[in-house]
């Protein structure tokens, strides 16, 4: 199954995959450091990036706030600072920054997009025109979302990150049932970053088996070799965290991918997806001119005399492949020669009676 992400992209297993640099929060709260890296992710090859629409209002009970006074745990400062409250006030996104950064990443020719975290940001990214929704792991069981951001019949990328097989599919359900089947289900585990024990890239296999819509994979590990190897694995898409300096202050950047990083991720993705190519046998036509040179052929082990039946013991096979094959022994062995020939000399049926 294909889904069309934009006017010029369809995502499908096994196809080219669509990479998102997940910017989050890394932002920091600057719209002048999001620029940056902006431009940063389009020239390390990214197809889009993506940011967090949520206010201090929407994603956390005050309860929660409340509780968390001092939110440094013991960084020094380096990802947290102050209250849990006073951090989510410096990071979220207003109205107009949104319509700004979206405006910026139109201009520059990169999607945008945003995950929400209420129906209020679901309706505001709806009249920026976004591609897509991105649901986020802990919203899977949110069904008032999911239904309400499933009726712009937009697509929507799931994230599965804490969840088992039965909320996922009722998750899935939820938005089918809204009428969208532009659906792509997220590998995730969401821990930042997981133990490789924890990984499971085979749940990418198992959700091409058991859905009928594109598996991507939404990485939290550390480095790039992880998320290429899903790419073994046929996913559509990969979402990356993504940084300018994995040494700034702020929640995500010591697990998120550097620009190098990210470049090596974009352009080593699209060439595994090339290497994979299909399940027919195939000899290239490079590899079929190779043959002549590195195949052997069968050659004589003496000096052989005309009229000499030839035995085993008169031939071996080196290199050129330009003659008879040693897969062709039976046809040499037995026969008579015509001519003489010189120790390595090729031989060829013409050469025998």
């Amino acid at each position: 199954m294909k889904i069309k992400i934009n006017k010029n992209k369809y995502l499908h297993n096994y196809g080219v995959p669509y990479v998102i640099a997940e910017i989050g929060a890394n932002h920091n709260g600057d719209i002048e450091l999001a620029k940056k890296m902006i431009l940063s992710a389009k020239e390390s090859g990214a197809d889009c990036v993506k940011f967090q629409s949520w206010t201090v209002d929407s994603i956390i009970a005050n309860e929660e706030y409340e509780r968390n006074q001092s939110y440094n745990d013991g960084d020094g400062g380096k990802k947290h600072f102050g209250s849990l409250k006073e951090m989510v006030l410096k990071y979220q996104l207003t109205k107009d920054q949104h319509v700004y950064l979206k405006t910026f990443c139109d201009d520059n020719n990169i999607d945008f997009c945003s995950t929400p975290f209420s129906i209020e940001e679901a309706n505001l990214l709806n009249t920026l025109n976004i591609p897509f929704y991105k649901i986020a792991s802990m919203d899977i069981n949110n069904f008032r979302l999911l239904r309400h951001v499933a009726s712009f019949k937009k697509p929507i990328i799931l994230s599965t990150g804490m969840s088992n097989i039965k909320e996922i599919e009722d998750a899935v359900k939820i938005i089918e049932d809204e009428g969208n089947k532009n659906i792509i289900i997220l590998h995730c585990i969401s821990i930042y970053p997981p133990k490789y024990l924890d990984i499971n890239l085979n749940n990418i296999k198992m959700f091409q088996e058991k859905f009928k819509y594109p598996i991507g994979f939404s990485d939290h590990s550390i480095g790039t070799s992880i998320p290429l190897a899903s790419v073994a694995l046929g996913v559509c898409l990969i979402e990356k965290h993504f940084t300018l300096d994995k040494d700034m202050p702020g929640w995500d950047h010591q697990v998120s991918a550097d620009p190098s990083e990210l470049y090596d991720l974009c352009t080593e993705s699209k060439n595994i997806q090339k290497s994979l190519g299909n399940f027919e046998r195939v000899v290239s036509k490079e590899e079929q001119e190779k043959k002549l040179k590195f195949r052997r052929s069968i050659v004589a082990n003496r000096d052989l005399k005309k009229g000499t039946k030839i035995t085993y013991n008169d031939i071996t096979s080196k290199r050129p492949g330009t003659g008879i094959s040693p897969d062709k022994e039976s046809l040499v062995v037995g026969r008579i020669l015509n001519k003489d020939l010189s120790y390595d000399s090729l031989i060829n049926l013409k050469d025998l009676i």
